[in-house]
């Protein structure tokens, strides 16, 4: 059984080595995270190399995502070290005390618009959430806090306020800078961490796209505005190529009993427009130090499954953990385990749906007979960009999609798809009468179909140079394929 979700590992000291990269292609994943909050330009772009000369070596379509920082909020730093808030204590944040002054009772902040965006009786969120002010009073650039709940408090934590609002923009100089970086690095995947509505999603894009980028662009969804109605969820999403549920942030500024049906809200949505969906964050928590996940974990992991996600992403598990091979092949199992227990074979779409264009009716059309014809057991999507395998991937199935493609950057694009893997294949190359019945032996001798299966074909009628999928064929394995 071929495993249809995938798997993003984030790289980092522990996963970084060529022995390392080679051991978790062989694992398993399907997309490697670079985190720009870390790192310099160099060191991204030899981990990039590494990347597709091991990825090359095993004749596997690994794509690179590169995830921008954005503007994490942050506090300075203490003179003397760590500190502990003690509940009901006074504590204040100061846009204009230096960075290294930090002291028991008051500690610099690294975002001058905070007096602006706060008012008394606000709850801002420290260190992820663990620790909790509520804002008092705003005396110019101090915003003069009660700690409700306490603890240890350290240099540089994040800060956000309860229910979202803060006003920083999407994208940062930093940011600017890395994005002409992973345009020249040709990387598949651009992440944009906190996008607050669709316009800057497209401002990422431009960016991008100005900066010769090709890639596309990932929306990380983890501020409150991002999700407080359905228009802007919606926007935020058809503006993207596919979203991250960056569970994190966004668990701290919605709280965490919103966060499932948030998450499944997302899922279903990202689906519905015909977006691909990464569910993230603390997925396999505990193996940063464990060689085994826990109950809870397998469970939560399975559920994304579940629920449709295209990938599932692995953080500190696979970054800096002690077990990232393990981590990966744990949740290769956990994943194989859950869609060998339920998979669906329906469609999400009404078939009286309209569709906006060709690819999509086409698309519709094969996994409508796939789902319904008996002895089907693959589909084969001929294709340039690879649109016509994505609309495939946003219904529900168990049938293996094989898209066929001469062109490396689409293999790689299309790695991060539910139930899509990429085959090489070059049908300009070979005599239009042999382009089938080539394309199903190979998937005959890949072991995917064997003699007597039905195979979906879809592909562009390239003779009328019409451009675009607009033909299905339905084949039987050994038979007179054409």
């Amino acid at each position: 059984m071929t495993r249809r979700t995938k798997i993003v590992a984030t790289l980092g000291p522990a996963s970084t080595s060529d022995s390392m990269l080679d051991a978790l292609i062989t694992a398993g994943v399907n997309v490697f995270r670079l985190n720009f909050s870390h790192g310099s330009a160099d060191d991204h772009r030899r981990t990039a190399d590494k990347i597709r000369h091991l990825s090359e070596q095993q004749q596997k379509a690994v794509a690179i995502l590169a995830d921008l920082q954005g503007p994490k909020i942050r506090i300075g730093k203490f003179r003397d070290g760590p500190i502990e808030l003690k509940n009901g204590q006074s504590f204040t944040l100061d846009t204009e005390l230096d960075d290294d002054s930090g002291t028991q009772d008051i500690v610099g902040i690294s975002y001058p618009p905070l007096p602006q965006d706060c008012e008394p009786g606000d709850v801002l969120l420290l260190n992820d959430g663990l620790l909790e002010l509520q804002v008092d009073r705003i005396e110019g650039s101090k915003v003069i806090c009660t700690v409700l709940v306490g603890g240890t408090l350290s240099d540089h934590k994040g800060v956000n306020r309860k229910g979202g609002g803060l006003s920083a923009k999407a994208l940062t100089e930093k940011d600017l800078n890395d994005i002409i970086t992973a345009a020249d690095m040709a990387v598949d995947f651009l992440a944009l961490s906190f996008p607050r509505d669709a316009e800057d999603v497209n401002e990422a894009r431009r960016h991008f796209h100005a900066a010769g980028g090709t890639g596309g662009i990932i929306a990380k969804i983890e501020r409150a505005e991002a999700v407080a109605d359905d228009n802007t969820l919606d926007e935020i999403i058809l503006a993207s190529d596919g979203v991250m549920v960056a569970r994190g942030d966004l668990a701290v500024e919605i709280g965490d009993a919103e966060l499932v049906g948030v998450q499944k809200h997302i899922i279903r949505r990202a689906r519905a427009l015909n977006r691909f969906v990464i569910t993230a964050t603390q997925m396999m928590e505990s193996m940063i130090h464990s060689p085994q996940p826990t109950r809870a974990e397998v469970s939560d992991v399975a559920n994304a499954v579940l629920d449709g996600t295209d990938a599932v992403m692995l953080s500190a598990e696979t970054a800096v953990g002690d077990y990232p091979k393990e981590t990966v092949q744990a949740m290769d199992r956990i994943i194989l385990g859950a869609e060998r227990t339920w998979q669906e074979r329906r469609t999400d779409r009404s078939l009286n749906e309209q569709a906006d264009n060709i690819d999509e009716v086409i698309a519709m059309a094969a996994m409508q007979a796939a789902n319904r014809l008996s002895n089907v057991s693959a589909i084969i999507a001929m294709t340039e960009t690879g649109n016509t395998p994505r609309l495939m991937s946003r219904l529900r199935s168990g049938m293996p999609i094989f898209a066929f493609t001469p062109t490396p950057a689409t293999q790689r694009r299309v790695s991060i798809l539910r139930g899509v893997q990429a085959i090489a294949f070059d049908s300009t190359a070979i005599p239009s009468e042999s382009v089938n019945r080539q394309a199903v032996e190979m998937l005959e001798k890949m072991g995917h179909v064997k003699t007597g299966d039905r195979v979906l074909i879809t592909k562009g009628n390239y003779a009328d140079a019409h451009g675009g999928t607009n033909t299905l064929k339905i084949v039987e394995v050994g038979g007179n394929v054409q």
